[in-house]
């Protein structure tokens, strides 16, 4: 449902704001709602491939390692069933992404455009994103044989040929982990050398079901509703074949959704938000982040929520503390 742009003067300050709506940010908003903070999310807009409502899962198919879910949840499903929980204890959502923010000086402000509001605290939960190979059918594909994450996915590819994409640890990673379950995985890489470790690259080559493709590139995927091949182009005699595959993983890094905070917020060389250890703390006082936008270890929806729970203790504790 679409909120309504209300605006805040300086005068009504909400307790906390939280941007983004993922499986962090409504676990957030959840735990800030049950301690009577009224919290307002500003979860996205669905046409916007990186601040989406309900985040990455709204992509997902079928979640089978989320607790609770024994015969598995549609991703989608999933996150409605946060958003119901959180909207039942006083969360109000507006379906906007937040276009500017200002953390200066408290209370903080954000904008949608020209409409402005403000909160005493901040979460930052907008999350991050997979980079894709940009190719017309990943958008129907997702979730139909093409998936950014193995530990997620691995399981529904027991006995098939699958391809990985990219060269780098977490692509060697996803392939041995992805050899637990496939019965051929071929890693596709568009030089003739990789650039992950050493005891990565090892451990992958002395792995008799990978298999390397070198100098190739993705061009094509085929099939209608569900992934059934790859077109491959050779990246040095522009040669054209196919792999028939039932499966493809996308690991050529992923990139948080931070822009928005560029200057504001300290991050790290890759984007992702600096967060004191052990807490949800960032460098500015007041404002806290959690989920993805600060974890590019897990990137679980499980940790995620985990995390916004986090979030939320330390937002109410930090609230107190201050009066």
């Amino acid at each position: 449902m679409k909120g309504s742009l209300m605006s805040n003067t300086a005068n009504s300050p909400h307790n906390v704001i939280i941007i983004g709506s993922g499986p962090a940010g409504l676990t957030a908003a959840i735990y800030a709602a049950r301690a009577n903070l009224a919290p307002l999310v500003f979860e996205g807009e669905p046409s916007s491939s990186s601040d989406q409502p309900g985040g990455q899962l709204m992509l997902t198919t079928d979640v089978e390692n989320y607790p609770g879910f024994p015969e598995g949840v549609m991703g989608p499903d999933l996150m409605m069933k946060f958003r119901e929980q959180a909207a039942r204890f006083n969360t109000t959502f507006i379906t906007e992404k937040v276009t500017k923010v200002d953390f200066s000086k408290r209370p903080f402000t954000v904008w949608v455009r020209d409409t402005q509001y403000s909160a005493q605290t901040i979460i930052v939960s907008t999350g991050a994103q997979s980079i894709m190979l940009g190719l017309e059918s990943e958008t129907r594909l997702i979730g139909h044989g093409l998936s950014t994450c193995a530990t997620c996915d691995g399981f529904f590819f027991r006995g098939q040929e699958i391809v990985v994409v990219g060269g780098g640890d977490s692509a060697l990673e996803e392939a041995t982990f992805l050899t637990k379950f496939a019965s051929k995985v071929t890693l596709v890489h568009r030089r003739d050398s990789l650039r992950a470790s050493k005891i990565m690259q090892d451990r992958a080559r002395s792995n008799p079901k990978i298999e390397f493709k070198w100098n190739s590139k993705v061009t094509e995927l085929l099939g209608t509703d569900k992934l059934n091949g790859v077109g491959i182009v050779d990246t040095v005699t522009g040669e054209r074949s196919q792999l028939n595959v039932t499966g493809l993983f996308i690991a050529i890094g992923h990139r948080p959704n931070t822009d928005l905070f560029k200057g504001v917020l300290e991050m790290e060389d890759t984007g992702y938000l600096k967060t004191r250890p052990g807490s949800s703390y960032t460098n500015v006082p007041g404002v806290f982040a959690c989920g993805d936008v600060q974890d590019h270890t897990y990137r679980q929806a499980i940790t995620a929520a985990g995390s916004g729970c986090i979030a939320a203790i330390d937002c109410e504790r930090w609230l107190e503390s201050q009066h």
